[in-house]
């Protein structure tokens, strides 16, 4: 697989701190030397990674256009866990579990929006199916600056068997439906809870919808007849922060 080019302060630091050992090559601007850059230095120290310096049209060319904020690093692809690491991270936690499912998100950039909006919220993984769901690429990582490398991503090869492992664990999992009569804002969103959030259009599969404890619809007011996948996962689990802050 092809190296994975990562870049900007956040998303370099974010790699540093939580996934160094993809790093390979770590690329900083010669002359720059300012408090942030100090700071990504001392995580490169730390995690003992060699820092080139390199001209400024040398990083332009590596981000193809991007806003670089004069580092970069080259890394091995990043990868999504299984169910395995999902058992492991769920027995390890040491607060309520808060998931995010996504069934049928193809899309990289709704994938690395979703990453993103879930490390915001808390979220402890995101979850789905191998098969009709978005891999994770550099386009994702990208999209999520650093979330992808913040948040787990799983995928399982039976998202309805993995619902069920998590109800069996007392995870209560909530489905979001246009069609459905409760307001997300009046569901109990408290608790050890997982969140569905279903493909743009084709919303949850029958399958997986059969395996929710309860459904919840964002109240719509305009002409258009649903949201983007990131924009209403950001509105149902900051409701639940909500909740569970109060």
């Amino acid at each position: 697989m092809q190296d994975e080019i990562l870049f900007g302060q956040h998303a370099v630091r974010t790699a540093l701190k939580k996934d160094a050992k993809r790093i390979k090559r770590l690329l900083v601007q010669q002359g720059r030397n300012d408090e942030r850059m100090q700071q990504v230095l001392e995580l490169a120290a730390g995690a003992r990674i060699r820092v080139e310096r390199v001209s400024r049209q040398d990083l332009e060319r590596l981000a193809e256009g991007g806003v670089h904020q004069g580092v970069l690093v080259v890394c091995e692809p990043i990868r999504s866990h299984d169910e395995a690491y999902l058992e492991r991270l769920l027995e390890g936690l040491d607060s309520e579990p808060f998931l995010l499912v996504l069934d049928g998100v193809t899309d990289p950039h709704n994938l690395g929006a979703c990453l993103r909006t879930a490390d915001a919220a808390g979220v402890q993984a995101v979850i789905a199916p191998k098969d009709k769901s978005a891999p994770l690429n550099a386009t994702v990582s990208k999209v999520a600056c650093g979330a992808a490398e913040a948040v787990p991503y799983v995928q399982v090869t039976n998202l309805a068997r993995t619902l069920q492992s998590l109800q069996q664990r007392g995870i209560w999992i909530t489905g979001t439906a246009g069609e459905t009569e409760q307001l997300v804002y009046q569901a109990n969103l408290k608790g050890p809870m997982a969140l569905v959030m279903g493909a743009e259009g084709k919303g949850m599969r029958r399958l997986t919808r059969e395996h929710c404890d309860q459904l919840v619809k964002i109240p719509m007011a305009g002409e258009v007849s649903s949201l983007n996948v990131s924009v209403a996962a950001g509105i149902c689990l900051f409701e639940a922060v909500r909740q569970r802050r109060l």
